[in-house]
């Protein structure tokens, strides 16, 4: 079994780290305060070909495979980890428009995501919904080559800074539960449209909030394959994606761990630095133990899915695991930092917040855990 990189993957490895410790740490708590993207540091990152890693060249992406864009979005989330929702979500949903949607729109939008011109969210939760994702009440209902979207979507990253929005809408009835879910393209400065923004308490970079659909019209060439597919398509790509969520929330893990071995030999007590303590340095070796495993767990998933081969399990371990063992890294980070890690000086409190969400966002550890069980012995073990 080969663990080590191509060449290739090593040249974008570096791209990409580079920018991070140049372009994206010094200024990571700052951002905090801006209340969104620096786009023309997105622009900056698109041309340097770190947003569209997955996406066709066609598009303007570098069409590489997933565990290629695993490695940069890691690279990204140890500069900023706000800012690799980028790549995260611009991945994640340009594919589905370069796969399913019609050739002259993926040609429109996909181009202005790898380019870091436009932003889009993904419209899939619901004020009832939740991890009950397929319980949707957004209808888009067609008239002629229009289809009108009525209802609300809530929990969406970038809400209020995106243009573009993929809503999965229902098309069927309810009881055809998710075949008869759909999914489209919406701008979100049409006519009808409009959103809100919650005060998070981590991810302010990023924001979250409710787009509010209103007879929405959505031109028929903006649906993204046939009627009832549309919650195929985003549970596919949740496989890609909980991989990514799981190399992102290591990536500031590991950013506040390395932080953390520099203290401990500068910090002195007693007369000596405390790294010269093994009540210092024992659990500090565990979270190191902890991060590698859990990052050979997402390098797994995506080398899996590069091959064609089953992952979803894989993916589940990714998103519940990874995101955990990473907010109790930094939490460790924090607290060997003594009072100086309780303050926002230091950039350990900022990530304890930020990596907090994706235990909630793109499912639950109960959701995770119900899917790894599924996997294994079937239906038996899903209680609906």
């Amino acid at each position: 079994m080969d663990f080590s990189l191509s060449e290739d993957q090593i040249a974008i490895q570096d791209t990409a780290r580079r920018f991070a410790a140049d372009r994206l740490a010094p200024d990571y708590q700052k951002r905090e305060n801006e209340g969104g993207f620096d786009r023309g540091l997105l622009r900056e990152m698109g041309g340097l070909g770190l947003i569209g890693i997955c996406l066709p060249e066609e598009y303007g992406g570098l069409e590489q495979d997933a565990l290629t864009t695993g490695v940069v979005i890691e690279a990204i989330a140890g500069g900023d980890f706000n800012v690799s929702y980028i790549q995260l979500i611009s991945n994640l949903l340009g594919t589905i428009v370069a796969e399913h949607g019609q050739p002259h729109v993926a040609a429109e939008v996909v181009p202005k995501l790898c380019a870091g011109e436009e932003l889009i969210a993904l419209g899939l939760t619901e004020p009832g919904g939740g991890s009950d994702a397929a319980n949707l009440t957004v209808k888009a209902r067609r008239e002629n080559d229009v289809y009108i979207l009525d209802g609300e979507k809530t929990s969406c990253s970038m809400a209020d800074q995106s243009q573009e929005i993929m809503v999965l809408a229902r098309t069927g009835t309810a009881e055809e539960k998710a075949h008869g879910i759909t999914a489209f393209l919406a701008r979100l400065d049409s006519p009808g449209v409009s959103t809100g923004r919650f005060e998070d308490m981590g991810t302010k970079v990023v924001g979250r909030g409710s787009v509010f659909f209103d007879g929405v019209r959505v031109p028929a060439e903006r649906r993204l394959g046939d009627e009832g597919d549309g919650f195929r398509q985003i549970m596919n790509g949740f496989d890609y994606s909980r991989a990514l969520i799981g190399l992102q929330c290591i990536a500031a893990a590991q950013a506040s761990l390395d932080e953390t071995w520099e203290y401990i030999q500068q910090r002195q007590a007693f007369g000596q630095p405390i790294a010269k303590y093994q009540g210092v340095t024992q659990p500090l070796a565990e979270a190191e133990t902890l991060l590698e495993a859990a990052r050979l767990v997402c390098y797994k998933t995506l080398w899996l899915r590069d091959h064609g081969m089953p992952h979803t399990s894989e993916a589940a371990m990714c998103k519940w695991w990874a995101p955990q063992v990473a907010f109790d890294v930094i939490h460790r980070c924090l607290i060997t930092h003594g009072h100086y890690g309780y303050a926002k000086d230091l950039p350990h409190q900022q990530r304890l917040r930020d990596v907090l969400g994706l235990q909630i966002g793109d499912g639950t550890e109960q959701i995770q855990k119900m899917i790894i069980s599924r996997e294994k012995i079937g239906r038996v073990a899903v209680p609906y």
